[in-house]
């Protein structure tokens, strides 16, 4: 194939183009990712969000008496942690999200925001990776209970890593979900309440409704089928520490899902 002498030119300046336009994209999409973190951090509900988080799982894993305390168990596990986190990224993620589109619209800031030259599907995607930093921010002080046990284990250093870690990864990809969820809530509604329970109700149904359908069926195979459109069967599979292609898609597929449909209802209302 030969090229016109116009062409080459015509090429390149094309490729610029298309690249300074994705600069730009990438640097509005960060502008809005660590708009979302300051306002987050601004005030005293940011830091209220994650330390009741961090207090409730230290008490029910530390002090509590019980199926998840620790000490109690004895044993050199966190397994206590990675059944109550689940049920508490249900408020967790919600709270973090209500507000990302619900406060914009309250405040009038939402048509402010429309007037940049930023497509939706940025602005979308950067409020959604703001709001994943802020639970993933959220869980790594409790890593100190994993090196916790594993200093008390006898001997030290005694403790199923790989099931920690595989669980450890898994509730990232359970908090890519479910922020996902809140986003979409919180695109909803112009009420900051009224988007949290949507989140947590949409979350709840995603994380073990399906597990509470399968008990309608009776043979083994519409049950298992049923329990893997849930949130619950995949993560527990990562739980075992073993990262399956399977789980991750599926993973990656309801948090699109979630974030096409936050991208469109956006849209809609421009």
């Amino acid at each position: 194939m030969k090229w016109g002498l116009g062409a080459k030119p015509l090429l390149f300046n094309y490729i610029f183009i298309k690249a300074n336009a994705n600069d730009n994209l990438i640097h509005f999409m960060f502008s809005i990712l660590k708009k979302e973190l300051r306002s987050f951090f601004s005030s005293a509900t940011g830091y209220i969000v994650i330390g009741i988080f961090l207090l409730l799982t230290s008490l029910f894993l530390w002090i509590v008496p019980g199926d998840y305390n620790i000490l109690d168990s004895g044993y050199a596990n966190v397994d206590g942690l990675f059944y109550l986190a689940p049920w508490l990224f249900l408020f967790l993620c919600p709270a973090v999200t209500m507000r990302f589109f619900a406060e914009e619209k309250q405040t009038g800031t939402w048509e402010l925001i429309q007037t940049k030259p930023i497509t939706k599907s940025a602005i979308v995607f950067g409020k959604y990776l703001a709001g994943w930093l802020l639970v993933v921010i959220a869980l790594l002080p409790s890593l100190l209970y994993y090196f916790s046990v594993s200093y008390l284990a006898e001997p030290i250093g005694n403790v199923d890593s790989g099931a920690f870690w595989g669980s450890f990864i898994g509730l990232f990809f359970l908090a890519a979900v479910y922020v996902a969820i809140g986003i979409f809530s919180s695109s909803l509604s112009n009420n900051q309440i009224v988007s949290f329970v949507m989140a947590v109700v949409l979350s709840f149904f995603f994380y073990y409704g399906f597990d509470l359908l399968s008990d309608l069926f009776n043979t083994g195979r519409s049950i298992q089928f049923i329990e893997t459109l849930g949130v619950h069967a995949h993560y527990k599979s990562m739980s075992r520490g073993v990262i399956d292609s399977r789980d991750l898609l599926y993973f990656i597929l309801v948090s699109g899902i979630f974030l096409w449909g936050t991208v469109f209802k956006v849209s809609r209302k421009q």
